[in-house]
């Protein structure tokens, strides 16, 4: 099992949908569109559409392997690298009162912390371009993201494991590499800076102002309570059964994935953000100064990833997330016309063509009223943004 971060034709296959503007009526485009997923072989899928302040939720599939409950979108589910859009916010935020700067290197706040001579910027680590290793070995085997799942990590061990011994994989600034380790470093700067946890500085200053009751950060906590679904994985072979994943120590990804939120709250989240409720309008402007193919097609900026409309309109911004047991899309017209967050109940060991549904599929349906006829070459991958796979 080896995912990659490969996104060859992703957003040209996007670019090819129909050039329509968003459709009053999005439930029988996007209720296709979900069971496409489906049928390309995961339990179930989920999403929650707003068009125009309208919103609407779906599910296709089984939620529940035990029950046979279908998917209930206005649960929650585990958001993984959706995570790193809430930590910037928190460090844009201190950037804004003047507490913090983007290009101070981290060493100043947290000496010692990082073994390298090369002085890395809060900026470089927002944007990937720090060349700091993307993470520890989370796992040798498939077998082991089942009986590993109750270890529990402390933040500064997690940087420790992925740096000791091991050299950037460029000279900070001069390229791009996906850095989990880099949010679990940017989560303890926040934490020296505030002087308290990065969970209560999230609850005090995003999910609690923006109402948003589904939005947690658990840390070492393993239950999802009131579930979308339940998250499963294939980890003992193709002939054997699914191994329910829900229940997990998610300690090990910390500021990069830990967060658990409903397609509801990401979608009031993304709102409140890009209509900048969350960040002054300087900080907002350096988190969409994009880096242009950073993900193949797919442009970063500090914590926010931007696509080419499907539509042919304004750009997307938002964020997509990998975990064991869940695969997430949370992405949003610039104009915040259109807003999805949408996502299925199996990641890792998800056929590849489930994966392109979810983006290339559900995610036209929801913003232009129907999904494209083709969705994309049968080489395409989508880009995995999730813990270290073995």
């Amino acid at each position: 099992m080896n995912r990659t971060l490969i996104v060859v034709g992703a957003v040209a296959a996007l670019v090819a949908g129909p050039v329509t503007g968003i459709q009053a009526s999005p439930g029988s485009p996007v209720r296709d569109a979900l069971e496409q997923v489906v049928a390309a072989g995961v339990p179930g899928s989920y999403a929650a559409v707003v068009d125009g302040g309208a919103t609407w939720r779906g599910s296709a599939g089984v939620g529940d392997l035990r029950t046979g409950r279908a998917p209930d979108p206005r649960g929650r589910v585990r958001v993984a690298s959706v995570t790193k859009t809430f930590v910037a916010v928190v460090v844009l935020q201190l950037v804004g009162e003047g507490r913090l700067g983007l290009d101070d290197p981290i060493a100043d706040h947290l000496p010692g912390l990082l073994p390298y001579a090369e002085p890395i910027t809060v900026r470089q680590l927002l944007g990937h371009t720090s060349g700091v290793p993307r993470d520890i070995a989370h796992w040798q085997t498939l077998e082991e993201v089942d009986t590993k799942r109750w270890e529990g990590f402390e933040p500064a061990e997690l940087v420790r494991r992925a740096t000791d011994g091991v050299p950037l994989l460029f000279a900070p600034g001069t390229g791009f590499s996906y850095s989990n380790t880099g949010y679990t470093v940017l989560g303890l700067l926040v934490e020296r800076i505030t002087g308290r946890s990065l969970a209560g500085e999230l609850e005090r200053r995003v999910f609690r102002p923006l109402h948003l009751r589904d939005t947690s950060f658990p840390s070492h906590q393993p239950f999802l309570p009131r579930p979308a679904a339940r998250g499963y994985e294939r980890l003992y072979g193709e002939q054997a059964p699914l191994t329910d994943v829900t229940t997990y120590v998610w300690s090990r990804l910390w500021a990069s994935g830990n967060v658990i939120s409903s397609p509801d709250d990401l979608n009031r989240f993304f709102r409140a953000l890009l209509g900048g409720r969350l960040l002054p309008a300087e900080q907002l402007a350096r988190m969409k100064e994009f880096r242009e193919g950073a993900l193949g097609p797919i442009g970063y900026g500090l914590g926010l990833m931007r696509l080419p409309s499907p539509c042919g309109g304004p750009d997307l911004w938002g964020h997509g997330g990998d975990l064991p047991g869940y695969n997430t899309w949370s992405l949003h017209t610039t104009d915040l016309s259109g807003q999805v967050s949408a996502g299925m109940n199996q990641d890792i060991t998800a056929p590849v063509a489930a994966h392109q549904h979810v983006l290339l599929t559900v995610v036209p349906a929801a913003l232009c009223g129907e999904a494209p006829t083709a969705v994309a070459s049968t080489g395409t991958e989508i880009p995995y943004l999730g813990p270290t796979l073995p």
